[in-house]
């Protein structure tokens, strides 16, 4: 699954909109936006930051299906 489609799913999960999602992991909506339509990728430390959130809330999202799609 494609890294956007990956975070969009996360997104919805967790029930926020982009504006919603990227306040709770310290980023503009705009980041968001961008990677849910394939113009960005978050950085390592996002994606951490993703991860962790997620544990929070009991929400499966795993890393390594994005870091692979990166290389």
């Amino acid at each position: 699954m494609a890294c956007k489609n990956i975070l969009k799913d996360v997104r919805k999960r967790c029930l926020l909109s982009q504006s919603d999602f990227a306040d709770a992991i310290g980023v503009s909506f705009s980041t968001v936006n961008r990677w849910e339509n394939g113009r960005a990728i978050p950085n390592y430390k996002t994606l951490k930051k993703i991860k962790e959130y997620c544990n929070q809330h009991n929400i499966d999202f795993e890393l390594g299906e994005i870091l692979k799609e990166d290389k």
